[in-house]
């Protein structure tokens, strides 16, 4: 979970391409609380370049707290998307 000035500011399409930059699948959305939701499957090294890049955002954001919570992966996703 992604909290701060994370929405109307084109994050989840700056988490779609840093997902492609870092070779992750999985999806990001927005939540009704103000807050991006991101899940995130790959090789630990590439997860974790990918969550430092969304701790930093895009330009007009202001990342406050990344909460992370550890899973096994599900295999579930081939790719990376952008859910409504």
């Amino acid at each position: 979970m992604i909290r701060g000035g994370v929405q109307g500011v084109g994050y989840r399409f700056f988490a779609q391409r840093a997902a492609a930059k870092h070779q992750v699948v999985g999806y990001v959305r927005n939540e009704p609380d103000g807050s991006v939701e991101v899940l995130a499957e790959g090789p630990a090294s590439n997860v974790e370049a990918f969550k430092n890049e969304l701790a930093a955002g895009p330009q007009w954001s202001r990342v406050e707290q990344v909460e992370e919570i550890t899973l096994g992966p599900s295999g579930k996703y081939t790719s990376f998307r952008v859910e409504r």
